[in-house]
């Protein structure tokens, strides 16, 4: 399944996306963890400024 949806990301013409990893601390333990989400490429930094 993970190739089928990597290989129609990668048609010609198609959207660019990226994955953007931020790392977020937890109020609680104050520990850091990690949200990915895949986006388009011309969110990134809009989905990168926001909290």
């Amino acid at each position: 399944m993970a190739k089928k949806v990597v290989a129609t990301l990668k048609q010609k013409g198609g959207v660019k996306y990226a994955k953007v990893i931020r790392a977020v601390r937890s109020e609680k333990t104050g520990a850091y963890t990690f949200k990915e989400e895949m986006v388009t490429e011309d969110r990134v930094k809009e989905v990168l400024s926001s909290k």
